[in-house]
């Protein structure tokens, strides 16, 4: 069975969230004339995704798209930090999470894959949000396909043999690329290829979050995109 398409994770494999929701939340400190420890922020924020996806999952929440479970989370943490803004500053700062920053090897890596290779996003970020990244990052999608298409979050099967199904393949025709074990294990179970891609800054300078992987779990195991391609033969 020859592999056809590669999906992408996006929050963290492909995009520098951190960096650039730290330097969105500092824009929005100085308008504010508040200062706090925005990188803190930044961690609270991202740590608050999963729980409310879980939320999800359980039915304490009707489906939910990311968007909107990013803007819970920051209220609260915004309440907690007692900072008040009005709406639109809000929605403007929610919205960080549609602007952030490709890696460097992002798009040129995604450039040469597509030639071999049909490409798409597979996010747990709403379809509006990667359509948005992809528009200001150059991010060179042929499609965007999201886990808001199923109303099923990764690690859910749904999600992974639905970015199957839309795209016409048999499970072991689609690879997912990811720098998260436990995003590439659901995939595998799921039937997918896998290809783990290293992205040792997600967290920041010496902030490293080791992933306990054996050897030989993924298909492919790549130090960024350029030497995924390479290993791919794109």
């Amino acid at each position: 069975m020859a592999l056809q398409a590669l999906a992408f994770d996006t929050f963290g494999t492909v995009v520098d969230w951190r960096s650039s929701i730290i330097r969105e939340l500092e824009d929005f400190g100085k308008a504010q004339g508040v200062q706090r420890d925005w990188a803190a922020f930044a961690d609270d924020w991202r740590a608050g995704y999963p729980p409310a996806m879980d939320r999800v999952r359980r039915g304490e929440l009707p489906w939910t798209k990311i968007d909107d479970l990013h803007r819970m989370i920051l209220v609260d943490l915004l309440a907690k930090a007692g900072i008040t803004a009005d709406s639109d500053t809000l929605d403007h700062l929610n919205r960080a999470w549609h602007r952030l920053d490709p890696w460097p090897d992002a798009v040129p890596g995604l450039t040469r894959l597509k030639r071999k290779f049909v490409i798409t996003t597979l996010s747990n970020g709403n379809v509006s949000l990667l359509t948005n990244m992809a528009k200001r990052a150059a991010l060179p999608w042929d499609c965007v396909i999201s886990a808001e298409l199923f109303r099923h979050y990764k690690p859910d099967p749904e999600a992974y043999l639905g970015c199957a199904e839309l795209l016409d393949v048999a499970p072991g025709e689609l690879m997912l690329v990811a720098a998260h074990a436990s995003d590439l294990r659901g995939a595998k179970r799921a039937g997918l290829m896998t290809a783990w891609v290293d992205r040792p800054l997600e967290y920041g300078e010496g902030r490293r979050r080791p992933s306990r992987i054996a050897d030989g779990e993924f298909d492919v195991m790549a130090a960024d995109f350029i030497d995924l391609a390479d290993r791919l033969g794109a």
